[in-house]
């Protein structure tokens, strides 16, 4: 129906009906129950009216009725019918005759006790002698359609009745009835204008509700409605700049501002799409890549500009023609295959470009599929990588010259993992060093090349530092050698790596050692007068004891206990004296390996004095001692440290005689300073003399192997150039401060201990 009638599909007639069928179907019971409520109310009023009336006649004729006068009886009857609306009056008796009526044609008429007037007494098997109003009312109607309401009313035996002249037997309760018949016109009349009133009052509350809200539904639903299927409409057909005039707070108000919101976003999206396809479609074109798209049949749908620069190719030709100059498909194709999977596929490929040249490609198809995930065409893409396999040729053509250079380097060389120092690669020096072979070193961690108790303080100090001296490690056959690491940043098959060089230094080294023995041959030629005096005081305090013990026993007198002891005493001492000395010279002439252990600088130091302590108190020289016994240890061999002090102490007491031949010094004294302290992380040991000083110009030169300023056969000039290299070899240093003709103070500086 609402194709014939547009107004019947409008959700404001909709609405309408249902609001108003609701509203129709709310009133209608509202009146039927109104008027339900009126009717009731009507007969309630005339029942008790007519019950009034019956009274009133019952009272009338009470007193009639207790004289038994007849004629007052029908006099009062007759005056009562004859009033408006009363149709009859009659008095029955127990028998049912009419003893009295207004209409005297039915004077001693009986009526049937099953009547509408008797049966309501005498229903049961007794008559009843009590009813209540409703019992007592009937309503009927005659055959012409006027309706009646009759109203009986019992007439009670009264002590008067009996002593009456008529009397009447006290055991009797009831002596008849009063029966009042009214006409019910007037009351169905007012009824009926009721239901006019009450119908006409709700069609008009239908008319004006229903008016109303088809009046509300065209205003405020239908009209923004309309503007709101014509704005939809609009942002469907792609126009945005549309009018808004729906201001309002309520559920249409709400729903224009999400319509607005709605276009307004869709025109920003629609934008943001233009932007991106056109941005698409410039990438697509300036890719410097090749792009095609293909149909099932392999023909090219589009192409972008790089491959028509290429190729030269035209839409609907096949693309094993077009850009790989064949003439059938290739023997395997992926834009095939990903038609017949539905998924994407590589592959490299060859061809010649439009000049002639071949090219190389990387290819990857990707399938195009519709809405029902169908592939409808494949989008190709090719990556020329002529110019990365030209470069990756020379990329392992580099690599293999670099190998040949990496394996024929005569020093060995370890790539080292950053993190673990595990040997990811080795070249071919290291099997003449180390006795390995490449094959067995790699995997295993370098620090297995060094003695257990050093690994772990080389793997820190390989992570730390560039340069590691000296380092001892262990060939293949347990033999040790001694190395000088170099060790760089690097990278290995995309991770960082160290590139460890390591030099074999074990003969120079050895070299070194007989240099610093010989060193330490001459210095101990240079203390041997002062230990000769060191082991002449023992040996003559021996002398004299055992002199006088034998002068005792040839002239066999007693020697007294405590002076036995005591000789005794000083004989055990002077030998202990003279043991120690000449165990001091022989530790320090032994030949000692380059090792670290943890050195208290002050131990060395007070043994290199000790040495020498005769020797200048001989030339009158005081040695005054400044030492920090909280010093932290460092990492050195005390042996060696022990060289270097006694070559500073010799150079100071040779320094201090060569000022005080040219004569006596007023005011000066000969002295040796030694000061050790702790500053800015290192251990500082301080020799300082006062003798001629060095000059400026030589003062560079000092540690210069064989320089030496003292006359000849006075010095070999090793012991400073020795000095230098062990400090060095401890990671530590060693410069000297000189003023000419006041003194030279030599510092040397060690770095502490790690953990320490």
């Amino acid at each position: 129906m609402a194709r014939f009638f547009p107004l019947f599909g409008t959700l404001g007639f909709r609405l309408s009906f249902c609001v108003g069928l609701i509203l129709l179907v709310c009133i209608s019971f509202w009146g039927y129950y109104t008027l339900d409520v009126q009717k009731m109310k009507a007969y309630r009023n005339m029942t008790s009216e007519v019950d009034r009336l019956s009274n009133t006649i019952r009272l009338g004729t009470h007193y009639a009725m207790m004289l038994n006068s007849r004629n007052d009886l029908n006099r009062i009857i007759n005056n009562v019918v004859t009033q408006e609306g009363i149709e009859e009056v009659r008095i029955f008796n127990k028998q049912g005759r009419i003893k009295f009526s207004g209409d005297s044609t039915e004077l001693d008429q009986a009526r049937d006790l099953n009547s509408e007037t008797c049966k309501v007494c005498h229903a049961g098997e007794r008559p009843k002698t009590a009813l209540t109003l409703e019992e007592r009312v009937r309503v009927f109607e005659t055959p012409d359609g006027k309706g009646f309401m009759g109203v009986i009313s019992p007439i009670y035996n009264e002590p008067g009745c009996s002593q009456a002249c008529h009397v009447h037997p006290p055991e009797k309760k009831v002596l008849g009835i009063l029966d009042v018949v009214v006409s019910m016109d007037q009351v169905r009349g007012e009824i009926r204008a009721q239901e006019r009133g009450i119908a006409a009052l709700l069609l008009l509350l239908f008319l004006g509700s229903a008016g109303s809200i088809a009046l509300f539904l065209t205003r405020y639903v239908n009209r923004p409605i309309r503007k709101l299927i014509q704005w939809t409409q609009c942002i469907g057909a792609g126009v945005y700049d549309y009018a808004r005039d729906i201001e309002r707070d309520d559920e249409i108000g709400q729903l224009a501002y999400a319509v607005n919101a709605m276009g307004t976003r869709i025109r920003e999206n629609q934008e943001e799409l233009k932007r991106q396809r056109d941005e698409f479609q410039v990438l697509f074109e300036q890719t410097p890549c090749f792009i095609t798209v293909q149909d099932r049949n392999l023909k090219l749908v589009k192409f972008n500009k790089e491959f028509a620069d290429q190729f030269s190719p035209n839409v609907g030709d096949f693309c094993y023609q077009a850009y790989k100059g064949r003439s059938e498909p290739c023997e395997v194709c992926p834009v095939v295959q990903t038609f017949e999977d539905g998924e994407p596929h590589y592959s490299e490929e060859m061809g010649l470009k439009k000049d002639g040249s071949e090219s190389s490609w990387l290819v990857r198809v990707s399938p195009i599929k519709n809405s029902k995930g169908e592939v409808t065409a494949a989008l190709e893409i090719c990556l020329d990588v002529t110019r990365m396999r030209a470069l990756e040729e020379e990329v392992r053509k580099s690599e293999e010259n670099y190998r040949t250079i990496f394996n024929t380097i005569p020093n060995p060389v370890f790539v080292l993992d950053a993190e673990t120092l595990r040997i990811l690669d080795a070249n071919q020096s290291v099997t003449p060093v180390y006795g390995y072979e490449k094959d067995e070193l790699t995997g295993t961690c370098f620090t297995d090349l060094f003695d257990e108790k050093d690994r772990k303080r080389a793997a820190a100090r390989l992570k730390l530092t560039s340069t590691l001296d000296k380092m001892r490690q262990v060939r293949k056959d347990g033999k040790a050698i001694y190395v000088n690491i170099r060790v760089s940043s690097s990278e290995y098959l995309g991770r960082s790596a160290l590139l460890a060089t390591t030099s074999d230094v074990t003969l120079r080294l050895m070299a070194e050692q007989q240099l610093i023995q010989a060193g330490k041959m001459a210095t101990v030629g240079e203390m041997a007068t002062g230990v000769a005096h060191e082991l002449n005081q023992p040996l003559s305090v021996i002398k004299t004891a055992s002199s006088f013990l034998r002068r005792k026993m040839s002239k066999r007198e007693p020697v007294k206990p405590e002076i036995l002891a005591t000789m005794m005493e000083e004989i055990d001492a002077h030998v202990d004296r003279a043991a120690r000395i000449i165990d001091h010279m022989r530790q320090f002439g032994r030949k000692s390996d380059v090792q670290r252990e943890r050195v208290d600088v002050n131990d060395p130091l007070r043994k290199a004095a000790e040495l020498f302590q005769q020797q200048l108190k001989l030339r009158e020289i005081e040695v005054v001692f400044d030492l920090d016994d909280k010093l932290p240890p460092i990492l050195a061999d005390a042996n060696r440290l022990e060289q270097v002090f006694i070559n500073l102490l010799i150079n100071a007491r040779d320094a201090i005689e060569e000022k005080w031949e040219q004569g006596p010094r007023e005011g000066e004294e000969k002295k040796i300073f030694l000061k050790t302290h702790f500053k800015d992380v290192m251990v500082n040991v301080e020799v300082r003399d006062t003798g001629r000083g060095i000059a400026d110009s030589i003062v560079d030169r000092i540690f210069e192997p064989f320089f030496t300023t003292k006359r000849v056969g006075k010095g070999t000039g090793l012991g400073l150039s020795i000095s230098y290299g062990i400090v060095k070899d401890y990671n530590g240093e060693i410069r000297v401060e000189s003023e000419e003709g006041v003194g030279s103070t030599f510092i040397v500086r060690f770095p502490i201990a790690v953990g320490a």
